[in-house]
């Protein structure tokens, strides 16, 4: 299926890409359908509304930025979404003109559910995450400067 986007033109997404948010996401919560885009040989990928080209998000595993980040999912998250052992967990993304100042969002990750394609942004609660840790620690922010040079 095409499917218009703001940042990349005309793409195709298959059905496997196309996840249903029951609620929505805060703060688009009239939006329940929302393709994953991977970007090609990187850690990111947009979450893009299915049905207003100006709607998408850039998520990544926050696993790949911060290894030992870990929550435990309520039993009602686990039943709504129907969850079994194939689930993918995404964090949104905000990224500053300062790339150093580039923040993730581990208090809200979005969860999948790959065999149903069910997806739901959870805010969790008790939990020391912010919605804005920084993504990069300055020494790495220096690595990947001199890298690029």
């Amino acid at each position: 299926m095409e499917l218009e986007t703001a940042q990349f033109g005309v793409v195709d997404v298959k059905e496997e890409q196309i996840f249903h948010f029951p609620k929505g996401i805060p703060g688009f919560e009239e939006h329940t359908e929302f393709a994953v885009i991977d970007l090609p040989d990187s850690p990111f990928s947009y979450l893009q509304s299915m049905h207003e080209s100006q709607i998408a998000l850039l998520i990544t595993d926050p696993f790949l930025f911060f290894p030992d980040y870990e929550f435990e999912l309520s039993d009602h998250v686990t039943e709504e979404l129907e969850l079994g052992s194939s689930v993918m967990l995404r964090c949104i993304l905000t990224l500053n003109k300062d790339v150093s100042k580039s923040t993730i969002n581990l208090l809200a990750p979005v969860v999948f559910n790959l065999e149903n394609n069910m997806a739901k942004q959870v805010i969790l609660h008790s939990t020391e995450y912010r919605s804005r840790h920084l993504l990069w620690s300055k020494e790495e922010h220096s690595l990947a400067n001199k890298a690029g040079e």
